[in-house]
């Protein structure tokens, strides 16, 4: 098949979310199938990225759209009812750029990654059209507005909220829309009615995230990854150091809580002491992973299931995370993660898998199982090329 692949972020360096899932998905279909990519460079460096895009897709455009140039975008939110993070991608280059490819090259599917480039094919009901969603956009900015926050980012994120629950209806103008937890499918159904919408899961390198080797003994290093910019992960991070770690601290006094990702935010950097160690960027996150005791995810908000878990899990390190993401996974709980939402039950039972070394490998290998069945991104590419092959024939 010929496939474009229409993305928000150009998705290379491979390092975390929306990135992550393209890069290794693309990889895969690229050994049997002929890729193009459209997409946005932010900075005059991504442009460089482009070579090495170029070893697994036969044509790669990248059109330049500064930030500044998306913040301006931002304020026709004064006029236009569409969300804000769909007014930020708009670019009429990409439009004219896109109409271009589509005349130049016949595709057998397109693949549209994220509600923010749906405005872009939504109305060509000629062409056979993917659209993948990261996760549930409206139920995360629903479970956003249960946390306190101060009432000017209130309003804006309860007019977001509305703004994105009704965008998201552009999904029946797609032959087939997916989503990435068994959670966010429920929810979009319910919600918006849908009935072209399907599963495709996060994924997990296992090459990159190797199970095996993982020491149980040792006992006193919390780890939390992801990029540190995003406000899900932000609140997380603080709500953990404030309201659990000192609980866990009671018991082993000595325990370390890491936070490895890229781009923290003062907010994240302030909460750095001599038991908080706040890493920035982190190349190998395998190692990472590898040196922890246990993993948490305790995100307060958010949707989608979340690859700071999937990777640990791949690796036999146990988590504990909140219900956050824990949903999509399909799993019981103790198959590699643990689901707690109450701060003190999860601060007892990082306390409980911190003393048991025994229990520690079991809820481990548990997760190991679980990862290599199912979230292998070999798996999901096959997934994925069967969906492509599904709307390239309809």
């Amino acid at each position: 098949m010929k496939i474009l692949f229409l993305a928000n972020r150009i998705p290379y360096p491979p390092y975390r979310g929306d990135k992550l899932k393209i890069f290794n998905l693309a990889k895969r279909l690229s050994k049997k199938h002929e890729l193009h990519l459209l997409t946005f460079a932010q900075t005059k460096q991504e442009f460089e990225y482009k070579q090495e895009l170029e070893k697994i897709f036969k044509k790669v455009d990248l059109i330049y759209l500064p930030k500044w140039k998306s913040a301006l975008n931002c304020l026709s939110a004064a006029w236009d009812n569409k969300p804000l993070q769909v007014l930020y991608f708009q670019s009429g280059e990409m439009q004219a750029k896109l109409n271009d490819v589509l005349s130049e090259y016949k595709f057998d599917a397109i693949h549209v990654q994220h509600l923010r480039m749906s405005p872009y094919l939504k109305d060509r009901k000629d062409l056979p059209r993917i659209l993948d969603l990261p996760d549930a956009f409206s139920l995360y900015w629903e479970r956003r507005k249960k946390i306190q926050r101060n009432f000017p980012r209130r309003v804006f994120e309860n007019m977001e909220q509305s703004r994105v629950l009704k965008y998201e209806k552009v999904t029946n103008d797609y032959n087939l829309s997916l989503v990435c937890s068994n959670e966010d499918l429920e929810y979009l159904k319910e919600v918006h009615g849908l009935t072209n919408i399907k599963l495709l899961p996060n994924g997990v390198d296992l090459d990159s995230f190797k199970a095996g080797g993982h020491d149980y003994e040792h006992n006193h290093t919390i780890l939390f990854t992801g990029n540190m910019d995003y406000a899900p992960n932000i609140d997380a991070v603080g709500y953990f150091t404030e309201e659990i770690l000192p609980l866990v601290r009671v018991r082993f006094p000595e325990t370390k809580f890491i936070i490895a990702g890229q781009r923290p935010v003062p907010k994240v950097q302030a909460l750095a002491n001599e038991h908080v160690l706040v890493t920035g960027f982190v190349k190998d996150f395998a190692k990472v992973y590898n040196d922890a005791s246990v993993v948490v995810a305790p995100l307060r908000f958010g949707a989608g299931t979340q690859n700071k878990v999937l990777e640990a899990m791949a690796m036999g390190v146990p988590v504990v995370c909140s219900h956050i993401g824990f949903k999509g996974l399909g799993i019981q709980s103790g198959e590699g993660a643990i689901m707690q939402t109450d701060p003190t039950r999860f601060a007892e039972t990082i306390i409980e898998l911190l003393s048991s070394a025994s229990m520690r490998k079991d809820v481990g290998t548990k997760g190991v199982e679980v990862i290599r069945n199912r979230f292998g991104w070999d798996v999901i590419a096959q997934q994925l090329e069967c969906y492509l092959q599904e709307v390239s024939r309809n």
